[in-house]
This record gives structure tokens, C-alpha cells and sequence, in this order.
């Protein structure tokens, strides 16, 4: 991780050399992180955790959100109260040149599919 959390509105990420592929397939392995980066995908803005209307509880979403946070698939900042979220795609793309607009299409094909939507 860069540096630790200063306060508790300070988040550790990981920096963009010590993001692992093994790391970032393991976020996106799961149903609702996965879901999570398809919304950040489609919006391409910083959205707040509440935002994302997840089937699960609160602390669930906040262990996903922060799965993906130190996986180093987003990035999350405190802007006043809110705690906003965006991909980290120039790092993703820099590392797995292809790899997370390939999974976000996969995902999308595959809940189309599956009529999820």
C-alpha cells in the first residue's frame, strides 16, 4: 500500500506498481463488486456509496467497496460527508491494456443473457 491512512478520512491504496492482476481478478470475481464497477464503467464519474443499491447490507457493501479499493480497482476520496468512488482506469488499463473493458462487456453480455437487467 502507499502510505497508511493518516485519519480515518484518509484510505490506503495501493500504488500503481503494486497493483497484481491475481488481486484484481479475485475483486471481480464477486456478483456485487462486479456490479459496482459496471455502474462506475457506464457513468465514468465519481459516484457516493450510496449511490449503488445493492441487495445486501450495509457493512457487506462497505467490505466490497473495500475489496475493490485495495485491490486497486478504485479509488475512493471523501469529498465533505461523501465518500466517492471512481475507477481507477488509466492504472487498469496502463497494467492489463484491454482487460477491464473486456470484463465489464463479458459482464454485460452475460446479465443481458441472463435477463439480470
Amino acid at each position: 500500500m502507499t502510505s497508511p491512512a493518516v485519519s480515518s478520512r484518509d484510505l490506503p491504496h495501493p500504488a500503481r506498481d503494486e497493483i497484481r492482476l491475481e488481486s484484481v481478478l479475485h475483486a471481480l470475481s464477486d456478483p456485487m463488486r462486479l456490479r459496482i464497477v459496471r455502474e462506475l464503467a457506464a457513468d465514468e464519474h465519481e459516484l457516493s456509496c450510496s449511490y449503488f443499491d445493492l441487495p445486501v447490507t450495509k457493512s457487506t457493501t462497505t467490505h466490497h467497496f473495500r475489496v475493490l479499493r485495495e485491490s486497486g480497482v478504485i479509488r475512493q476520496v471523501y469529498r465533505g460527508t461523501a465518500k466517492m468512488n471512481g475507477l481507477r482506469r488509466d492504472d487498469l488499463d496502463g497494467l492489463f491494456p484491454g482487460l477491464l473493458d473486456t470484463l465489464v462487456d463479458a459482464a454485460a453480455r452475460e446479465s443481458a443473457r441472463l435477463g439480470a437487467d
